[in-house]
């Protein structure tokens, strides 16, 4: 599948990888990286057959001591018609709903000026799902979207589900987005970009990791790709989407999903995005 280019900015640090898709770029942001947990007590189910292919296919997120060394990612996807399209936007600044657990500040910011993207040139921002590390940088510090003239897509029974609870993202992320009227409430898949030529980005629901977690399908002609959000985290379900994540919202229906998004991603030979494995684009196994 097309074209790959890596472009380094030295004196920042920041490297910036590209990865075609038809006439679409996808581009990969690492907003952080750093130790997290003990993959063991996360994936209770794994065997040790399953750990060591995950280890053969991704070495770099088997940290000292047990402990899973995890990317934190995020994507832009330009198609020809000259949009600009941002998943997911990281942990976010210090002070973020994941500075309790995750190495924040993220870097999102640097990595898009790396990108050449500038925030208020960005259409619409897709969150995969309200997770703290996955939104953090939909808000500046000061309270205000990031993106001012962009339209935040999410699913609405992610919405639904956080508005009946207590998490922090609520008052975070999604009241400022309702208040300035960029939250963009859709309610199953919908279709983000129709190129003439036939080449689009849709966002399809994959339920399981949350209630409302969704994925963006980048597909022109024969080519496909898939950023999966958190339908898999780790390796190990990559080899085996038969293992559950301990953070699950409902570990059964992930499964399902998770088996399904692979099996059509192998017999279309698509390529994933990933947001937390080592590599940024991998090919279905």
């Amino acid at each position: 599948m097309g074209r790959v280019e890596l472009v380094v900015d030295q004196a920042k640090g920041v490297a910036v990888l590209t990865r075609s898709v038809g006439r679409f770029d996808v581009v990969a942001l690492r907003d952080a990286v750093g130790p997290f947990d003990s993959w063991v007590r996360l994936f209770p189910d794994a065997t040790s057959a399953d750990w060591e292919r995950a280890r053969r296919l991704d070495p770099d997120a088997f940290g000292a001591d047990g402990v899973w060394q995890l990317e934190f990612r995020c994507f832009v996807i330009r198609p020809p018609g000259g949009e600009t399209i941002l998943v997911d936007t990281g942990v976010g600044p210090g002070g973020s709903p994941a500075s309790s657990w995750a190495p924040v500040p993220g870097r999102l910011p640097a990595e898009l000026v790396a990108a050449g993207v500038d925030v208020e040139e960005v259409d619409t921002v897709v969150l995969t799902h309200l997770h703290a590390d996955h939104g953090g940088w939909a808000v500046a510090p000061g309270g205000v979207p990031m993106f001012p003239n962009a339209r935040y897509v999410v699913q609405h029974a992610e919405v639904a589900a956080l508005e009946s609870g207590a998490d922090p993202m609520l008052a975070y992320a999604v009241r400022p987005l309702q208040a300035a009227g960029q939250l963009d409430e859709v309610d199953g898949e919908a279709r983000l970009v129709a190129e003439r030529r036939g080449g689009t980005v849709t966002v399809v629901p994959t339920p399981g990791h949350t209630v409302g977690h969704q994925s963006v399908l980048v597909e022109d002609g024969r080519d496909r790709l898939v950023i999966t959000g958190d339908v898999l985290v780790h390796a190990v379900q990559l080899v085996d989407p038969e293992v559950a994540y301990e953070y699950e919202q409902d570990p059964v229906v992930a499964r399902r999903t998770r088996v399904r998004l692979l099996e059509r991603a192998r017999a279309d030979r698509a390529w994933l995005a990933t947001m937390h494995l080592s590599e940024p684009f991998i090919q279905a196994h």
